[in-house]
């Protein structure tokens, strides 16, 4: 098969799967939400639950292993 011939069919084959992609592709557009239950009247809040987190403080051992760690980067410099 002739080279011209080649990429002529590979351009052809390229176009079809752009244009098969751009056909595929569903792109939402803008809508506007509406709540048929609120009516004029504000709608009802849900409140949110925080979690309670635990305290988190520094180990000895941690604080230890980050400044081993920052020495030893440095004498790599």
């Amino acid at each position: 098969m002739k080279l011209e011939i080649a990429r002529g069919l590979f351009l052809v084959a390229a176009l079809g799967l752009t244009a098969v992609a751009a056909a595929a592709w569903e792109q939402p557009g803008p809508r506007v939400l509406e709540s048929r239950n609120c009516g004029m009247t504000p709608c009802p809040i849900v409140p949110v639950r925080k979690q309670a987190q635990p305290e988190i403080e520094p180990d000895a051992n941690l604080l230890l292993f980050m400044l081993g760690l920052r020495t030893a980067m440095k004498g790599e410099q």
